[in-house]
């Protein structure tokens, strides 16, 4: 398929998109970037972890993207006293059948929130790991494939770390994105506040269907990643593994650098950054977009970098400022 013909679909489809993010900008002022985000994370078929300090409307977002998709959407408050069974379902015997059902949990929905998900123990957590990545549930004996299309956003709050535990890597790596939510501005602020006080609780319309969003990731999947580009995508990885053959001397605080899945999720989320931008094209502007969102949970730091207070966001700026765009 030619760009051309790419960039004329992706134009036919860039109201329905645009209707999409001002459905859900009725409800989340000031937040465009954590919209932009769900949106492209929900383009490319994968999940997010939100970080951000109480009030920052990030469960609220979460809920607004399933009213304005039309999905079915299931809330789950992780707390310490979670069980396995809690999330996937379980078996229950029939004492007059003698046979046992299925009951199936929460987790058989389009779009879950896992709200606070580091206040639950690692067994709970790895038991969302299959549903993330094989997009299926094992209960007893038999495997239930999820229905597309499925999405996983988790909120974690960054200050209140008693009663947490820590996220296991494995399952870290499955989120395409960590985003971290900030404080609005002053002028922000005053817009959220007067619209709560106008209308407190803003309806919002179903904009875009499941089979909708099964075709823009159709179309996701066929927008035009130059050779170049890609070739940038793997050397911005293997710089956070080898820093030194890019000039950086960020070595020390580096443990590990990212993953594999790191390139893939890049290529990816430069492909839906361009489809929200009307493209049909990545240039590389996409890709400096969206590195430090999929990259930020990826690097293992060193004591040395925690004892200099050097944060994985520093070192990926340094890392995108060196590494030569083509």
């Amino acid at each position: 398929m030619q760009i051309q013909e790419i960039s004329e679909q992706v134009q036919g489809q860039a109201a329905l998109i645009q209707q999409t993010r001002d459905e859900i900008s009725k409800v989340i002022i000031g937040q465009d970037q954590l919209i932009d985000r769900l949106l492209t994370a929900l383009l490319c078929n994968n999940h997010v972890l939100i970080e951000g300090l109480p009030g920052l409307a990030k469960t609220l977002a979460v809920t607004t993207l399933a009213q304005a998709t039309g999905t079915d959407f299931k809330r789950i408050q992780f707390t310490p006293d979670l069980l396995p069974g809690d999330l996937l379902g379980t078996l229950i015997y029939n004492p007059k059948s003698g046979e046992f059902t299925v009951k199936k949990g929460p987790l058989f929905a389009n779009l879950i929130l896992a709200d606070e998900i580091n206040r639950a123990p690692a067994k709970v957590q790895s038991a969302l790991l299959e549903a993330m990545q094989e997009r299926q549930i094992t209960i007893g004996d038999t495997s239930f494939s999820l229905e597309e299309p499925f999405m996983v956003l988790a909120t974690q709050n960054p200050v209140e770390q008693e009663g947490t535990y820590p996220l296991p890597e494995a399952q870290v790596d499955r989120f395409m994105f960590k985003l971290k939510v900030d404080y609005p501005s002053k002028a922000e602020e005053l817009a959220i506040m007067r619209a709560r006080s106008i209308n407190p609780t803003d309806q919002v319309t179903p904009v875009i269907s499941p089979a909708d969003i099964l075709a823009l990731r159709r179309l996701t999947t066929t927008i035009y990643l130059d050779p170049t580009l890609e070739e940038y995508i793997v050397n911005l990885v293997d710089a956070t593994r080898n820093p030194g053959h890019y000039k950086l001397d960020i070595g020390p605080f580096i443990q590990f650098g990212a993953s594999p899945r790191a390139t893939i999720f890049l290529a990816q989320a430069a492909r839906g950054t361009a489809l929200l931008a009307g493209r049909g094209y990545v240039t590389p502007q996409d890709i400096k977009t969206i590195a430090l969102d999929v990259l930020r949970h990826r690097l293992l730091l060193t004591y040395e970098a925690e004892a200099e207070e050097i944060s994985s966001d520093e070192l990926i700026g340094r890392l995108l400022a060196t590494v030569e765009v083509p």
